[in-house]
């Protein structure tokens, strides 16, 4: 019955295979139910209830995706956002949690009525197959600089914006190390060779102070939900900040979503000839329902997460891959210590080599056309250097427009890659 309905044979896969990598997409997200927390507290909100609800809301979100879209992708509360809704709606514009609540709950019905009429789906049909294919390799270059900063392998200077950290130190050994253990592995086409890597590094973090074994029992119900679940405060929401504020959440979401589901899916070839994403429109209801799912538990935004890349590295091709991920999620409100002990330096390889993965797609992108390459170039190159997917998407389109406009190749334009162009020049130059 699950290899007949997510169809494991079509896509040459088993069910080992998928579970291995539904352990292995969840393995490199499970930070987030340390961080999403941490970063919602400073808003005043429970720190214990924000674990329940990222929790909670990643694994609804990606059971749908698996039971719904049968795809491989693993979602939760989006990094990034989070920030936004703490320390932009909050602490900088001083608006409750409670009030910004009710903007992410508000967003998440807007993304349900655009899914349901098509919108979204439309643009990302609309999105040219070189920058689909660039959005891939920017993706992975972003994916392996996450990797890399989060075990200090990268580290900020003031000098050079970045610069290398300190090789000697235990975490970056440790990361190297990570990163050549499993690159072997994958040479030698070991099976499950990036949860191998992760295992293998996190037991050997113990010694040296780097993983943090639980403390007393591992297993605890999760905590209580009522401190942040429905606690929505509409008084300000039609307000001209809240305006900007719903634009920027539905921008940020929309396009976070978009590069992550054309990225992994161009480097795995999903994608049709007409370079449509199967049962794309199901994704999207995914995080549209994870979004508002979440807003009544009581986080941020819910986005499909960059991170599923390493589970379709680990050979993940079906929904089987999401629902293992989902599951674990669902666990771990019960078995928290267990996948908090596992340390970034364990995580970062995978992160690194997800990088090397997704960079394939790149060699199929048409240089020789300054129309298709300039566009190409800045998608990838931004991702990583402006430390956001949107940005790269962004000035990939807009560029791609003006040269094929003032190129007198306007004729290649679709309407909505325009109006795309025009929306985003909105928000950087009115907005």
């Amino acid at each position: 019955m699950i290899k007949s309905f997510f169809k494991l044979q079509e896509y040459k896969t088993t069910i080992r295979t998928e579970v291995v990598a539904g352990i292995t997409t969840f393995m490199t997200m499970a930070y987030i139910l340390a961080v999403n927390p941490a970063i919602l507290s400073e808003t005043g909100m429970d720190k214990n209830a924000l674990f329940t609800a990222t929790a909670l809301s990643a694994g609804v979100a990606t059971l749908v995706m698996a039971l719904w879209a049968r795809l491989p992708f693993a979602l939760a509360p989006g990094m990034g956002v989070n920030a936004f809704f703490a320390f932009t709606i909050c602490k900088g514009m001083g608006y409750s949690w409670e009030l910004a609540l009710a903007a992410v709950f508000l967003e998440g019905i807007i993304f349900m009525l655009l899914t349901f009429f098509n919108v979204r789906e439309l643009i990302v049909n609309s999105i040219p197959m070189g920058l689909k294919n660039a959005i891939s390799a920017g993706l992975g270059l972003f994916i392996a600089f996450i990797g890399m900063q989060s075990a200090g392998l990268i580290v900020a200077n003031d000098n050079v914006i970045v610069a290398m950290g300190d090789l000697k130190s235990v975490p970056v050994l440790l990361t190297l190390l990570g990163f050549v253990l499993t690159g072997v592995l994958l040479a030698l086409k070991v099976k499950g060779a990036l949860l191998v890597g992760i295992i293998v590094i996190t037991l050997t973090g113990i010694p040296f102070g780097i993983t943090q074994l639980p403390e007393g029992s591992i297993i605890s119900l999760p905590p209580d939900l009522s401190p942040i679940a429905f606690k929505f405060d509409f008084a300000h929401i039609f307000s001209s900040d809240m305006f900007l504020v719903l634009f920027t959440l539905l921008f940020l979401d929309m396009f976070n979503t978009v590069g992550t589901l054309v990225g992994v899916a161009s480097k795995t070839n999903m994608m049709n000839e007409k370079g449509e994403i199967p049962r794309v429109r199901q994704a999207l209801f995914a995080d549209a329902i994870g979004t508002t799912a979440g807003a009544l538990m009581g986080t941020s935004t819910v986005t499909t997460y960059v991170e599923s890349a390493s589970g379709v590295l680990e050979g993940g091709r079906t929904g089987l891959t999401a629902l293992t991920t989902a599951i674990l999620f669902f666990l771990a409100l019960f078995v928290a210590p267990v996948f908090l002990m596992v340390p970034a330096v364990a995580t970062a390889p995978i992160l690194m080599l997800v990088g090397v993965f997704m960079m394939e797609p790149i060699l199929k992108i048409d240089f020789s056309d300054y129309t298709e390459a300039i566009p190409a170039f800045l998608a990838i190159i931004l991702m990583p250097l402006a430390y956001s997917v949107v940005e790269g998407i962004t000035f990939g389109v807009m560029s791609y427009v003006i040269l094929k406009v003032l190129s007198g190749r306007y004729k290649e334009l679709s309407i909505v890659i325009v109006v795309l162009a025009v929306l985003f020049a909105l928000k950087y130059f009115v907005f």
